[in-house]
C-alpha cells in the first residue's frame, strides 16, 4: 500500500515537473516568434516613409496572417494556451502589415493583394473553419484535421527557405541569406519541437522539426559560403522569400 503511495505521489510529481518544464520551453518560444513576426518592421516602415511598397511582394505577409490564424483556431479548439497567444499576436501584426500594403500599393498590386487576402485570409480560413465546425463531428477529429492543415500549409511554406539556400549554393554567397535570421529559424524551429514533444503534438513537432533541419542546413551553408561576393540578384525577390522562413512561429 505504501509502495503504491510512493509511486502515485512521484508520478504526480513527474507531471507537475513535465508541465513546469513544457511551459517555460512555451514561453521562450513565444518570445521568439514574436521576435520573427516583428522582423519585418524595418520594410514597413520602409514603405510607410516612401509612400510605396516599391518591388516588396504582398504574398508573404498574406500567408503568414493565413498561417497564424489557422494555429490560433488549432490553439483555441485544442486547447493549447500558448499556441494560440503568440499566434493570434501574429494575425494582429500581420493585420496590420497587410493593410500598410494595402494603403501604399500600386492600383494593380493593390487589386492583386485584395484579391489574394479575400481568397486565403478570408474564404480559405473560413472554409476550413466552417468544415471543422459543421462537416467533422467529435472535439479530438477536429483538432486533427485542423492540425493537418496547418502543418501542411507550413510544410507548403518551406520552399521558400529551400529556393533561398538554392541561391547561396549556386552564387556560393550568404549576402542575401543573413546570419541572425538562419539563426533565428533554427532557434524557433528547436524550441518548438521540443515544445511538441513535451506535450505530445505531432502537428506542432513535424513543421517546426523540419524547420529546425532546415535551420541547421542553412547555417551549415552559412559557414560554407561566409565570405560574401557580388552578383546580379534581385534583393527584394530574396527578401519576400526569407520573409516566408518566419511564418512558421507556433
Amino acid at each position: 500500500m505504501e509502495k503504491n503511495c510512493c509511486l502515485s505521489s512521484l508520478s504526480k510529481i513527474s507531471k507537475s515537473n513535465m508541465t513546469t518544464l513544457s511551459s517555460f520551453v512555451g514561453i521562450l518560444g513565444n518570445i521568439i516568434s514574436m521576435l520573427l513576426f516583428l522582423s519585418p518592421l524595418e520594410t514597413f516602415w520602409r514603405i510607410v516613409k516612401h509612400k510605396s511598397t516599391e518591388e516588396f511582394q504582398s504574398l508573404p505577409y498574406i500567408c503568414t496572417l493565413l498561417n497564424s490564424a489557422l494555429w490560433t483556431y488549432y490553439g483555441v479548439i485544442k486547447p493549447e494556451t500558448l499556441v494560440s497567444t503568440i499566434n493570434g499576436f501574429g494575425v494582429v501584426v500581420e493585420t496590420v502589415y497587410v493593410i500598410i500594403f494595402l494603403i501604399f500599393a500600386a492600383p494593380k498590386m493593390r487589386a492583386k493583394t485584395a484579391i489574394l487576402v479575400v481568397l486565403l485570409d478570408v474564404g480559405f480560413l473560413a472554409g476550413a473553419i466552417l468544415v471543422t465546425l459543421m462537416v467533422v463531428q467529435g472535439g479530438d477529429l477536429q483538432v486533427e484535421v485542423i492540425g493537418f492543415i496547418c502543418a501542411s500549409l507550413n510544410i507548403i511554406m518551406y520552399g521558400s527557405p529551400l529556393a533561398a539556400m538554392k541561391t547561396v549554393v549556386m552564387t556560393k554567397s550568404v549576402e542575401y541569406m543573413p546570419f541572425l535570421l538562419s539563426f533565428s529559424i533554427f532557434l524557433n524551429g528547436g524550441i518548438w519541437t521540443v515544445y511538441a514533444v513535451l506535450v505530445k503534438d505531432i502537428f506542432l513537432g513535424v513543421p517546426n522539426g523540419a524547420g529546425f533541419v532546415l535551420g541547421i542546413a542553412q547555417l551549415v551553408l552559412y559557414a560554407i559560403y561566409r565570405k560574401p561576393k557580388s552578383y546580379n540578384i534581385d534583393f527584394n525577390d530574396l527578401e519576400d522569400q526569407h520573409l516566408l522562413q518566419s511564418s512558421n512561429p507556433q
